[in-house]
């Protein structure tokens, strides 16, 4: 169990990292329910945060499987003073890979695919490196693929202004003459892995990402607003937009505007 101190300490470093996106909250705390003095303990951790001027987050405490205490802190839309309540929908970045990786493995499961196939056997268009380069690598992060965002920009894409395509980085991962390392030898955080893991799902599958895990993940599970978003222009109900702080205390908005989806979208 985490002392208050190293709560407020973990969520601290989470809100900066994120730059106020916006996350999900669970803490495990040992009272059932959750008396008053410990929730106003919990409310003090977010107190900066839950001012009708700031985004902020949505929060459940759960003991044995059970929520026993649940708040919104701070603004899902601060153009629309809308505020963040315990069912407002967030982007959840690159916790998204964590069920791009259950896809895969479902359909391992299913006997469709081995995590030691070659990655080119489903992404024929892929440049052969001289090297396997396998799902699992993919998944590991140990591809030595280079970083699709980086791609992007080096090749002057605006992210968050410019619409980026599945098509989009496909064109910049096949002309990719050389990997960072080979497969295998290095551990490199890599969003291009998970978007090619995603293309894997599609073409064994039949399924988008989307597709693929509202039937088989989420759908069984009950997760009834939660998908990959791959058209950002579609309307989410309950959604939290992300901001960037800006000067004099203000905010400025910073949603995806992409349609790829696997390393994110979620």
């Amino acid at each position: 169990m985490f002392s208050l101190s190293q709560v407020k300490s973990v969520m601290k470093r989470t809100l900066l990292q994120f730059g106020f996106l916006g996350f999900c909250a669970v803490l495990a705390i040992a009272q059932n329910p959750l008396p008053d003095d410990k929730a106003a303990r919990v409310d003090e951790i977010f107190a900066q945060f839950d001012k009708p001027a700031s985004p902020g987050c949505a929060l459940a405490v759960m003991k044995d499987g059970q929520i026993v205490y649940k708040r919104g802190y701070g603004m899902a839309d601060l153009d629309h003073d809308i505020p963040i309540k315990p069912d407002t929908v967030f982007h959840v970045a690159s916790v998204s890979k964590q069920f791009t990786a259950l896809a895969i493995l479902l359909l391992a499961k299913q006997g469709k695919l081995s995590l030691d196939d070659e990655v080119r056997k489903y992404i024929p268009a892929l440049r052969d490196f001289g090297h396997k380069l396998t799902i699992r690598h993919l998944m590991h992060h140990t591809s030595g693929l280079r970083d699709q965002w980086t791609l992007l920009i080096f090749s002057g894409w605006r992210l968050s202004d410019d619409v980026v395509k599945d098509a989009d980085i496909l064109d910049l991962i096949t002309r990719m003459k050389a990997l960072n390392f080979p497969p295998g030898e290095q551990h490199l955080y890599s969003n291009t892995g998970y978007t090619l893991a995603a293309w894997i799902v599609k073409r064994v599958s039949g399924q988008s990402l989307r597709e693929f895990c509202e039937a088989h993940i989420f759908k069984p599970l009950g997760m009834t607003s939660t998908f990959f978003r791959d058209d950002h222009a579609a309307t989410v109900k309950r959604i939290a937009y992300g901001y960037r702080a800006a000067a004099n205390e203000t905010f400025r908005l910073s949603v995806p505007n992409y349609d790829a989806v696997g390393a994110s979208g979620l």
